[in-house]
């Protein structure tokens, strides 16, 4: 089996990166040159590569194996854009056009509520995503979405410090509970969180505090409602 067929990039690949790393394509000023090789767009690269994501993860994506599933050369596929980690950068921002943003209300709370729950259905949907959001994240759908959440946080009094403290913790917030619920619906087991109460159960003496809260008991606690409650407290600080 060849190096390329395991998903480990090609010496062309490797070359590719040169001089490229996660969010240069939104820094890059790029040549003044014509999108050739019609119907190829980078709208459609970034489509099928999201297809590729939701399918295989990032380790599964490479500019290869995209090209080929666009039935392009790999040249055709360079001339729009230059590394994966510009096709990473680009497919993010992509699916956070999927993250609606609603109509400004009376409340900012429930408009913060909205867009957290919006995010992490997205998140949920696109399991591989949350694990490239600590990339630079300057794409106008993610900037408009930033924008949104601190608009209604500031018409929640919060300034200065507090803004960017109460926005990390928010973010954060939706990541980390995106994680940890995709890894569990991931699993190829279905009972793999049963087993693991049952070991906390096996070893109660050890675990006496997780056990009484309920820790990893399925239908102890909703997914949905802590979330909210979760958002609620950050909200409340």
């Amino acid at each position: 089996m060849k190096a390329n067929e395991l998903g480990e990039p090609s010496a062309g690949e490797k070359n590719s990166r040169r001089g490229g790393t996660a969010g240069a394509v939104w820094l890059r000023e790029e040549a003044d040159r014509p999108r050739r090789a019609a119907p190829l767009s980078r709208e459609r690269i970034v489509g099928v590569a999201a297809t590729l994501l939701d399918e295989r993860g990032i380790d599964g994506l490479t500019m290869r194996n995209l090209a080929q599933r666009l039935a392009v050369t790999s040249t055709a596929l360079y001339w729009h854009v230059k590394t994966k980690d510009d096709v990473l950068d680009l497919t993010l921002d992509h699916i956070f056009a999927e993250v609606l943003l609603p109509d400004v209300g009376d409340d900012w709370r429930d408009d913060v509520r909205a867009l957290t729950f919006g995010w992490r259905a997205v998140m949920l949907r696109h399991p591989w995503a949350p694990s490239l959001i600590g990339r630079p994240m300057l794409g106008p759908n993610v900037l408009a979405r930033t924008e949104f959440l601190q608009s209604a946080l500031v018409r929640g009094g919060f300034t200065g410090s507090r803004l960017a403290v109460i926005t990390r913790l928010l973010a954060n917030y939706v990541i980390g509970a995106a994680i940890t619920e995709a890894t569990w619906r991931q699993t190829e087991d279905p009972g793999a969180r049963a087993e693991a109460r049952r070991q906390l159960l096996a070893n109660a003496d050890a675990y006496p505090t997780l056990i009484a809260s309920g820790h990893l008991e399925d239908g102890r606690w909703n997914d949905d409602e802590l979330f909210q409650r979760g958002i609620d407290s950050i909200l409340a600080m």
